[in-house]
């Protein structure tokens, strides 16, 4: 209604403000999450997406990034949201990272035809990485005895509760090699040239954004008020985008009339949510 109004008043009252819309991506990347612990995923991250994308006069979309990554699959997901409406709408998309854009975090950056991040963040991370307990010594400890049946010789590969094969992890990084393919791919397709040839690019390690200059993982020092007034005008408005209406209303259970034991379900999920979330932060010494 504010671009409509101003559209029918005369140019010279017209405002000069531009309005970028603002996506703030916080969190974990993980598929489905729970009512008391949202996460990252393209389920819950489209609706804020598409209603950025969806600001006509915008000549720019900024997605604020902090996550320490977490599932690949939602991490190119929400990517390829990102670029498809970019291009769709026809839109630059510029990327702030806060504390870290890392793993999923740092394949959801490169959806940016620019990258600014703070001298101090944390980026990078590009490798894969999987993580279990084994429970074999704890069953004999406790005098339990492990049963299990399967059709299929490899169903029950990697079971905690059951000595680790040799051939089994062999496999496992198979996965996590095609997957870390995929990954250099997607960063090398969108970094390019500015990509310096550093032999540790793509090992799994991290750096500060500072650092991250220098290798081509960003293009630039600063932050998104700054960044955004000195590239569209001093009075440039930001406007965060906010979830759909009824978002928290469906994500609190408020609606729909759940069950006490379809909450109780959500709130044990929900403390293995935060367990692997937690787990996820603390690499970055976060």
């Amino acid at each position: 209604m504010r671009r409509f109004l101003n559209r029918l008043l005369p140019k010279s009252m017209r405002s000069e403000a531009v309005t970028i819309p603002v996506i703030r991506l916080h969190g974990a990347i993980m598929a489905g999450g729970s009512q008391f612990r949202p996460t990252l995923s393209l389920a819950a991250t489209a609706g804020v997406i598409e209603k950025a994308f969806s600001h006509a006069d915008a000549p720019a979309v900024a997605i604020s990034i902090n996550s320490p990554g977490g599932s690949p699959v939602q991490s190119r997901l929400i990517y390829k949201r990102i670029r498809d409406l970019a291009a769709e709408k026809n839109k630059t998309v510029l990327v702030f990272v806060e504390d870290v854009a890392a793993s999923g975090g740092y394949m959801i950056a490169v959806a940016g035809d620019e990258i600014i991040a703070d001298p101090s963040s944390i980026v990078g991370s590009i490798g894969v990485v999987s993580a279990s307990f084994g429970f074999t010594d704890l069953l004999k400890k406790v005098g339990v005895e492990r049963r299990i049946y399967t059709a299929g010789k490899n169903k029950a590969v990697l079971d905690p509760f059951r000595p680790e094969k040799k051939e089994d992890v062999e496999r496992l990084k198979a996965l996590q090699l095609e997957v870390h393919e995929t990954f250099i791919d997607l960063v090398k397709d969108r970094r390019g040239s500015r990509l310096k040839d550093d032999p540790d690019l793509f090992t799994g390690l991290f750096w500060t954004g500072k650092k991250g200059l220098e290798l081509g993982l960003v293009d630039a020092l600063g932050d998104m008020r700054q960044v955004l007034k000195d590239r569209f005008g001093p009075k440039t408005r930001l406007q965060v985008v906010s979830p759909p209406r009824g978002f928290f209303a469906r994500r609190l259970g408020f609606l729909g009339g759940r069950a006490p034991s379809d909450l109780a379900a959500d709130a044990a999920g929900g403390l293995f949510d935060a367990a692997e979330e937690r787990a996820l932060w603390s690499r970055f010494g976060l």
